[in-house]
């Protein structure tokens, strides 16, 4: 038996999509012990996950910070890793490699590094979609990829039963009006028209809520919506999940929890302006769309509502 090592940081939408390449590593080393290195955010989700044997936490303190990093590769090497699968592929995980397997190819650690198609450059290959670079990058390494391409993060949920319960939620749509601040440019700022337009419209059939993160539940107080927290705290990453699945649909700004929905299979839209494109972070499933525009500020509710009556029932 071996050890096999997954890098994957996060961050949460990041998370969702790896599920995919994870379960495709796991049932290709099926007599191998996985083990995982992730960030703290995602120790206790990731201890849920079949096909991870043991989680280990990277605290990504600075890279200057020298007792810090010693640390962490003695934790590494005492597990003698005989492959590692490196999905986070950043400066971080470079310097990684160049610590603890200097020399070695793809055969011992697969990354986007190791693996770029020849006469390639990082940049354009970094242009194709990520579930895309994720397949060629395990298929270079010898994984054959069942599930990369389609992520299947259902194993996230928990029993929400009692917050179901307590909020009398039967028949509901979840929006995600948020965003981190530094990412203003994917907010859409017209929740509460399309509010008003789902209750009018669908004549109060469904409940409209809100989840907010941590850092959100002050603004929440601005959205005409049911705010759904846990005994006055933010869900966590398996209730939110749960929450999302048992949804009639969902509305979202590109953030985590969008990434969230499409890997659930749940259905509803996610909110694109210029930022990016939705082929390029591979979020349209058969459940789960994209609204692309160039400028999100001439979104208007209606056509968001028009979205939702399309793809709804």
């Amino acid at each position: 038996m071996s050890n096999i090592l997954i890098i994957k940081h996060g961050s949460l939408g990041d998370i969702a999509q790896a599920c995919g390449a994870i379960q495709d590593i796991s049932e290709n080393y099926p007599d191998d012990q996985i083990h995982l290195l992730t960030t703290k955010p995602y120790y206790d989700l990731f201890k849920k996950n079949p096909n991870i044997s043991n989680v280990i936490v990277d605290k990504r303190l600075s890279r200057l910070n020298l007792i810090y990093l010693y640390s962490l590769m003695r934790e590494i090497k005492k597990y003698s890793f005989s492959k590692v699968f490196d999905l986070q592929n950043s400066s971080r995980t470079s310097l990684y490699k160049k610590i603890l397997f200097p020399k070695v190819g793809k055969e011992i650690w697969s990354s986007t590094e190791t693996t770029l198609p020849e006469g390639t450059t990082k940049q354009d290959f970094d242009k194709d979609s990520v579930l895309e670079r994720f397949d060629h990058q395990l298929k270079s390494s010898g994984i054959n990829t069942n599930h990369t391409l389609a992520p299947d993060f259902s194993w996230s949920t928990s029993d929400i039963s009692q917050i179901k319960n307590h909020h009398e939620l039967e028949k509901y749509i979840v929006l995600f009006p948020f965003c981190s601040p530094h990412l203003a440019s994917k907010k859409w700022s017209y929740y509460n028209d399309l509010i008003s337009l789902i209750n009018e419209k669908l004549e109060n059939k469904f409940k409209v809520v809100i989840a907010p993160g941590p850092g959100e539940i002050k603004d929440a107080a601005s959205i005409n919506a049911l705010c759904i927290l846990d005994n006055g705290k933010p869900l966590d990453i398996s209730q939110l999940a749960a929450l999302i699945k048992d949804s009639s649909f969902v509305v979202a700004n590109d953030t985590g929890p969008a990434h969230m929905t499409a890997h659930l299979g749940s259905k509803g839209i996610a909110l694109f302006g210029a930022h990016t494109t939705a082929h390029k972070v591979s979020i349209e499933r058969e459940n789960f769309k994209a609204i692309q525009v160039s400028d999100l500020s001439k979104l208007s509710a209606n056509k968001v509502f028009e979205n939702i009556l399309l793809h709804l029932n």
